[in-house]
């Protein structure tokens, strides 16, 4: 195959999404185990082979972590969680998959044997990959006799948080095999970046190694501790990173000229020693050693792992909020598991959404839920509605959609973290342009409502910022629905004002 074509990078920036069933891990360390919490709370069922004692074990804590993490990452419904199973040898664990992930220690013939393996006992339509961070395809597919279903799908640590996936051919991979892998990478949300060339290390690793290099020579020659480098990145260019790459210069072609104008000369200035790293003696790595014991704080590898999936989950949280980068990544996969999640019936009674875990941090000073948080669950059952009525994406861009014009929150009850609220939706009334919704909040398992929220909602038409009517068939179903809820009790608080009783 031609690896210059640029046909195959723009072939897999348009792919659609192909969610397996069943997929194959061979190999259980951090890198498989990332992989099993991601595709398993994808809703696909993993097979997992590894024969190192605790491997089920540790994978399970790892799903444990991105759960945790997921729940708080996304309020869209995930799926009904895969299944996690230990298969006993290779051919026990392909047995029906669509892919195979291998994910072993990174040797070259402990690699090419395991994938040979697989090739020999996988039926020919599916598709091998190796999560290597460094070795080139070719030499790892070398040893298969179908090598054209083979490539490189190489991750970032921890897989299940970071939406990367380079990938990369070999010599003999098919084109198609690109474009499968990436469908399927796409649909448990991730973003696939297709390597043009053969290279040592693909892209993303190298960028990292040439950064490493200098920061090991920093704490090396004590002109800094680990500590000051990591502020140094994570308090300037770190955060502008998550943004923009090195290439991202304000002003297009112009302002490049003019940043490599002024600061391209300086790239010859002996200011870094990238060509040469520091001996890896035990005096340094002891170094090394004491100064992370000593940031760490006692704290426990578990507590740590809590702290990091936070932190990611807070910046992809705000990246998303500009539907930018990996924001862009997190909100394409929300909107594949709101599309994938079962319809919901509102069986002549109140829409019913579906219950929701309330987060740590949606607490305040008090240790209650804040009211912003009762808000932004409403807007949820909202939102739940207009989905059931039939406003998504294609409604929205040609006809409009629903906006709230006036809310009354009352607070019955109080919310804590880790409560799991599920929220009832009832219309009261609806004509051509505007809709009247009454919410009961309430903990799963409570009779009595936590709180409860009214509404009104104006439809808007596409492109114009003014009210039109809502356009068939949601206004059909709209009607049907308000049909079947006007023969529900009219909740007592519904049309309620504030005064002093």
């Amino acid at each position: 195959m031609n690896k210059n074509s640029p046909m195959i990078c723009e072939t897999a920036e348009a792919m659609s999404e192909r969610l397996p069933k069943a997929v194959a891990l061979l190999g259980a360390g951090a890198i498989g185990g990332g992989w099993a919490a991601r595709f398993v709370l994808n809703g696909v069922d993993v097979r997992l082979h590894d024969p190192a004692a605790g491997a089920v074990e540790r994978v399970q804590e790892q799903v444990a972590n991105a759960r945790r993490a997921f729940r708080r990452l996304t309020l869209a419904p995930l799926p009904p969680e895969g299944s996690l199973t230990v298969a006993d040898s290779i051919g026990a664990a392909v047995q029906g998959v669509e892919l195979v992930q291998e994910s072993a220690p990174e040797r070259s013939e402990l690699k090419q044997e395991l994938l040979a393996a697989a090739d020999h006992v996988t039926a020919p339509e599916v598709l091998i990959c190796s999560s290597t961070s460094s070795l080139r395809p070719s030499l790892l597919q070398a040893r298969m006799k179908h090598p054209e279903r083979f490539l490189v799908a190489h991750p970032f640590y921890p897989v299940y948080m970071l939406p990367l996936v380079e990938l990369c051919a070999g010599l003999r991979t098919a084109p198609e095999a690109l474009v499968r892998a990436a469908e399927i990478f796409r649909a448990v949300g991730m973003h696939p970046l297709v390597v043009r060339k053969e290279i040592d290390g693909f892209i993303a690793n190298r960028l990292q190694e040439a950064l490493w290099r200098e920061a090991l020579w920093l704490v090396h020659d004590d002109v800094a501790t680990e500590q000051e480098v990591d502020d140094a990145i994570r308090y300037s260019f770190g955060l502008r990173r998550a943004i923009n790459g090195p290439f991202r210069i304000g002003g297009g072609g112009a302002g490049m000229r003019r940043y490599m104008q002024q600061w391209g000369p300086m790239l010859k200035w002996p200011w870094t020693k990238l060509a040469d790293v520091p001996e890896l003696t035990d005096v340094f790595l002891n170094k090394l050693a004491e100064q992370a014991d000593a940031r760490d704080e006692g704290l426990s590898i578990g507590k740590l792992e809590e702290q990091r999936d936070d932190r990611f989950v807070a910046v992809l949280q705000a990246l998303r909020s500009q539907n930018y980068g990996a924001g862009e990544t997190l909100a394409r996969w929300e909107e594949g598991l709101r599309k994938r999640a079962p319809k919901l019936d509102s069986n002549s009674g109140p829409l019913r959404m579906r219950i929701l875990q309330m987060s740590s941090d949606w607490v305040d000073y008090n240790g209650h839920i804040t009211e912003s948080r009762y808000l932004y669950i409403l807007g949820l059952a909202t939102d739940n509605l207009l989905a059931h009525i039939g406003i998504e994406g294609e409604y929205r861009s040609k006809h409009g959609s629903y906006y709230t014009v006036e809310t009354h929150l009352a607070h019955l009850g109080e919310l804590h973290a880790g409560d799991r609220v599920q929220v009832l939706t009832q219309i009261l009334g609806a004509d051509s342009k505007r809709l009247h919704l009454f919410h009961v909040l309430a903990r799963d398992g409570d009779d009595a409502p936590a709180a409860t929220g009214e509404q009104m909602l104006l439809h808007v038409a596409a492109g114009t910022g003014r009210s039109g009517p809502v356009q068939d068939p949601v206004h059909d179903r709209l009607i049907e629905l308000t049909r079947l809820h006007a023969d529900l009790p009219r909740p007592a608080r519904a049309g309620g004002s504030i005064r002093l009783r």
